[in-house]
């Protein structure tokens, strides 16, 4: 795998890192009423903005996610790290064809908020899927979703991303250990929003209505009504804050392989 190629993927990486890392911090912010509302992936977008500088923080950002997404293609489509194309191999590529497609548009998001096109998108993306084909489509989704759930909550148990790291460039070994801990508490974290999420899309699917459709700010929300949900919040939030650092780690120690 040639340099550049990997200078592109640790670029998506920090950038992917910053979003959950800036995702947590909100929501925790919001659980305890220690000021903001903005939850989720496009309320840090939403926040950025607000920000001095904020239409360059928005570039900046939109720049990283584009880098990541392209990164994501070319492992679905070029398979430059022989992932394979047995069942397991297959799978991974499609989902980072689909994580792929997911960081691109967010980024497109974010350069549209800059030049102030968000408003007159309207609600047109209901219009161009047929209304009879939309329960099939929001169970595909929905059960995609439940299948990265149960990968990530999976991988933390069986510790095997430790194995996308080069934990031998960290000498010291409390390091070593920080970096594992904060790896379980970001994919545990990851997990449970993206299990909520997948459920959300099942009830959408169920009741044959894209209203239903919800993300990450509603998965929040969802927690915070349960009697002890702003320490189910917090502790959440605190999981994402820790996978952004992860990912961030990622950026700088993940192990290519040729």
């Amino acid at each position: 795998m040639n340099k550049r190629l990997k200078q592109v993927a640790r670029t998506g990486y920090v950038a992917k890192g910053g979003v959950y890392a800036l995702t947590g911090i909100l929501a925790l912010f919001a659980s305890f009423g220690m000021g903001g509302s903005a939850e989720g992936k496009l309320g840090v977008l939403e926040f950025l903005q607000k920000q001095p500088f904020g239409n360059v923080l928005l570039i900046a950002l939109s720049f990283g996610l584009l880098c990541y997404g392209f990164w994501r293609f070319i492992q679905s489509v070029q398979d430059p790290e022989d992932i394979g194309t047995n069942f397991k191999g297959i799978g991974k590529r499609i989902g980072f064809f689909l994580s792929g497609f997911f960081y691109t548009v967010l980024a497109v998001i974010a350069i549209l908020k800059i030049f102030n096109a968000l408003g007159s998108s309207g609600n047109k993306g209901k219009k161009m899927i047929p209304y009879e084909y939309l329960p099939y489509i929001l169970y595909a989704i929905a059960f995609g979703l439940a299948i990265k759930a149960v990968f990530h909550l999976v991988k933390a148990y069986k510790g095997n991303f430790l194995k996308e790291f080069r934990l031998d460039k960290l000498a010291n070994p409390k390091k070593r250990k920080t970096v594992k801990w904060i790896g379980y508490a970001g994919l545990v974290s990851r997990g449970i929003v993206v299990g909520l999420v997948s459920y959300f899309f099942f009830e959408a699917a169920h009741d044959f209505s894209v209203d239903e459709v919800k993300g990450t700010a509603e998965a929040f929300t969802f927690l915070r009504q349960n009697s002890e949900g702003p320490w189910l919040v917090g502790l959440v939030a605190f999981g994402l804050i820790c996978y952004g650092i992860y990912v961030c780690i990622m950026a700088r120690y993940r192990q290519f392989y040729d």
